[in-house]
């Protein structure tokens, strides 16, 4: 099996060197390149070919938000954002940007691989907590949303997923069973052809649609 193919921005010494041990111990990883900043990292990927980046938002040079954009704009790779507990609005902007979604930097190794893990095969990552703030912003328009072929219902259902709502609270606000709302969530996911729910709230509230 091939190795994910990862590059690490972050302008913290421990925070990179800390990343590339557990990586490299893993034989599923390899860290193809460290940077300090964005442009850095940028340059490394156009000729090394990364399948992840490890993306902090704040560093000197280009933060993680500018280059976030210019990686999705090349197809350089998927970006992975690395954040601290009060980078709420940073995040929605890199999210927004395109990225694939956000790790909080006082991860353990296993979360940290399998949050890589779950980028590389195409699964947004984020957590409630930040899917709710996005409902307050600026971006809760669902501008970019294509509901043509969808019924009232399913948007409801489109709605509610971005939301941050569980399937049981779903249920509760529309008065339909769990296994009702299972259904309908499983159904829409297939026909946009996503592979969770996360990525159907991402694309609800940004428009940026990644499978």
């Amino acid at each position: 099996m091939d190795k994910i193919k990862v590059i690490i921005a972050d302008d913290s010494d421990f925070v990179r060197d800390g990343m590339k041990i557990i990586l490299e111990a893993d034989g599923e990883f390899e860290v193809i390149g460290c940077a300090s900043n964005g442009r850095d990292a940028i340059d490394i990927a156009r000729t090394t070919r990364p399948d992840v980046f490890l993306m902090d938002i704040q560093m000197p040079v280009m933060d993680g938000i500018e280059a976030t954009k210019i990686i999705i704009e090349e197809g350089l790779g998927k970006v992975l954002i690395l954040t601290t507990f009060d980078d709420d609005e940073l995040v929605r902007r890199a999210i927004a940007g395109g990225a694939s979604g956000y790790l909080i930097k006082n991860h353990t190794p296993e979360h940290l691989k399998q949050t890589i893990k779950s980028v590389y095969n195409g699964v947004s990552v984020m957590e409630e907590n930040l899917l709710g703030s996005l409902t307050e912003g600026d971006l809760r328009t669902g501008k970019g949303f294509d509901t043509e072929g969808y019924s009232e219902r399913e948007l409801e259902i489109v709605r509610a997923v971005a939301d941050g709502l569980s399937n049981k609270e779903i249920a509760g606000r529309l008065f339909i069973s769990e296994g009702t709302v299972k259904n309908y969530i499983t159904s829409i996911l297939a026909k946009e052809g996503l592979s969770h729910r996360t990525a159907l709230a991402v694309y609800y509230l940004t428009g940026k649609k990644q499978s």
